[in-house]
């Protein structure tokens, strides 16, 4: 089975110096890519490979331009991998899996640098440290994470918010484990009141309504303000005395946004990684979840950005993965199986619940919170789909 580990590093100068290149000229040329098969599709109504524009490239492009001579600088399996990555992302859109590709902005830091195994050697692990191909051996924030006895694939180097993180695909033997303790399953129910509802009467609180969030979500926004007004002063100033050094303080201040952007990130990702381990630590012989239309959701102004801060579709990708590892029967119920409306005792539907009404009240005398009768019913649910 393959597993990959993210783990952050501590470069040295000249590897961040190395890094950076690598980045930089990957986000060029998937931009790059990106615009040349919008200029064909236009002209030709045609989509260029990226096996085709890679052969382009390297024996048209780059020799009939001399000044592009810096793309050969790094790996060239870098290169080839953005171009990769922007082909996977159009027949993504193809498919209607996704949106159009959009160009990669520098601030967002949002490339990675693709580092082949090309020998042996490379790729090595050990306890505090790692050797990735170009840069040599970089020191580990965190030791013994990594399996020092894996056999490494491939690697990626990734930059945000003024850390380095190093990504690792690894090849290992995983024993399913099948050993459940108890017969019963659990049905769990998603909202924005709370995170998640479970039908043995857990209940997951919403991360984003506690003080920790909100104080880093109030001071984010006087940090983006100050970014804004930094904006503004250099449109202001005279750029030839003072505009070298705004510049300057406009990039610390974006690494300031980052970084609380960052935080909030790992403040939702730790939630969701522990209530994943709490559901699977009940040992149920099934878990059953509603196939949730996160894209309709969006469309709805008023909730769309709770919704997003959400995360239910990482919720369910970490769900599925740790219900493999664990031995459980992950359940999916379409989305349109009425869990809210139906009565957990006699199966009546109320058509006319609305979504104020937090408290289900049937004909034959049933009374009980609206999210908890809805995990009730996906527990109970006949109809289903296995993930």
């Amino acid at each position: 089975m393959k597993k990959a580990y993210k783990i952050e590093i501590k470069p040295t100068k000249e590897q961040i110096i190395k890094i950076h290149q690598t980045i930089g000229v990957s986000r060029f040329i998937y931009n790059f890519y990106m615009a040349h098969n919008k200029e064909v599709y236009e002209k030709e109504k045609r989509f260029v490979s990226g096996m085709d524009f890679s052969k382009w490239l390297n024996n048209e492009y780059i020799p009939n331009n001399p000044d592009k001579d810096w793309i050969k600088e790094v790996s060239s399996k870098a290169t080839k991998q953005a171009i990769m990555n922007g082909e996977k992302a159009f027949k993504r859109f193809f498919k209607g899996e996704s949106g159009f590709p959009k160009f990669k902005k520098k601030k967002n830091k949002n490339v990675k640098a693709y580092f082949p195994k090309n020998n042996k050697t490379d790729w090595t692990i050990e306890r505090h440290r790692v050797k990735v191909p170009t840069l040599g051996f970089v020191r580990l924030k965190e030791f013994g994470y990594i399996p020092v006895n894996s056999t490494v694939k491939s690697g990626t180097v990734s930059q945000k918010a003024d850390r380095y993180y190093v990504s690792i695909l690894v090849e290992e033997d995983v024993n399913y484990s099948n050993s459940n303790q108890y017969y019963k399953g659990i049905g769990i129910d998603l909202g924005l009141k709370d995170f998640a509802i479970c039908s043995n009467g857990l209940t997951k609180k919403n991360i984003n309504k506690t003080k920790t969030v909100k104080k880093v979500e109030k001071k984010l926004k006087r940090e983006q303000r100050k970014l804004s007004r930094k904006y503004e002063s250099l449109k202001l100033r005279n750029k030839k005395e003072k505009g070298e050094a705004t510049r300057q303080n406009i990039q610390k201040q974006i690494v300031e946004v980052q970084k609380l952007h960052q935080r909030l990130t790992n403040i939702r990702t730790d939630y969701i990684n522990k209530t994943v381990n709490e559901f699977i630590k009940q040992k149920p012989s099934f878990i059953t979840i509603e196939d949730l239309a996160i894209s309709n959701m969006m469309k709805n102004r008023h909730l769309s950005k709770a919704v997003a801060q959400q995360k239910f579709y990482e919720f369910r990708t970490k769900l599925e993965y740790k219900c493999k590892l664990n031995g459980v029967e992950l359940r999916i119920v379409d989305r349109f199986y009425p869990s809210s409306k139906l009565c957990s005792c006699c199966g009546n539907i109320k058509k006319d619940l609305k979504l104020s009404d937090r408290v289900y009240k049937c004909e034959c005398g049933n009374v009980m919170d609206r999210d908890f009768q809805a995990s009730v019913n996906l527990r109970n649910a006949k109809i289903y789909k296995i993930a």
